[in-house]
């Protein structure tokens, strides 16, 4: 089953058991870039996981192909999230490589290593509801927030992707950085903004390091 627009993104949250292979996952891997698919190997810090996959495809069975034959090459998948890649509607009037970036992107970007997901929502209460907020306040919220983000231009590449009807929040928010520290920096300047401030709602977040999955078992 294909995409009709966009691709589709997936990440796991790993953790290797003790009969994992890393020239298995390698194969593995290997097999699914043959196949079309963007994957992405991270080694991860803190409780939650060992080891992240990102992949990209417009082919959804090449993902389910990817995530099974990760299992059975010796991961559990602690974690996971779904999500595709879109144009909001806030940003359609982006120049057209701005759009084709954001439904066909091209990672992972070169020299920025540190790499960090989360998913976030927008608040639907009554001091605070987004979606009963007029359009253009809406938009106005939007390009204050893009504007404290391209101050990181250089150091930081995002991809925002939908996931409303596909996971547990509406959008999930990779970055790659060129140091953890940009990324927090980033993070925490873009929270001051008030479509975040007052709207947002974020999962947990995942952080490491991009690496080759055989330096990583």
């Amino acid at each position: 089953m294909n995409m009709e627009t966009g691709v589709c993104v997936l990440h796991l949250f790993c953790s290797p058991r003790e009969n994992a292979s890393a020239s298995a996952l390698r194969q593995v891997i290997e097999s699914a870039t043959a196949s079309g698919c963007q994957v992405m190997t991270a080694a991860m810090l803190g409780h939650r996981c060992d080891i992240a996959v990102m992949a990209l495809s417009a082919d959804i069975a090449a993902l389910k192909a990817l995530q099974t034959g990760l299992q059975r090459a010796g991961l559990d998948v602690r974690d996971s999230y779904i999500s595709i890649t879109e144009v909001s509607e806030y940003a359609k009037g982006l120049p057209a490589e701005a759009l084709q970036d954001r439904l066909y992107p091209v990672l992972p970007p070169e020299g920025k290593p540190a790499f960090c997901f989360y998913p976030m929502s927008k608040k639907r209460e009554g001091h605070a509801n987004w979606y009963a907020t007029p359009f253009e306040e809406r938009t106005a919220m939007m390009m204050e927030h893009g504007k404290s983000g391209r101050t990181f231009a250089g150091k930081i590449v995002q991809l925002v992707t939908a996931s409303t009807g596909l996971d547990t929040h509406e959008w999930g928010v990779t970055l790659f950085g060129v140091t953890l520290e940009v990324i927090k920096d980033v993070v925490y300047t873009m929270r001051f903004d008030k479509g975040s401030a007052l709207y947002g709602e974020f999962g947990n977040f995942y952080v490491g390091y991009l690496a080759d999955i055989e330096t990583i078992i």
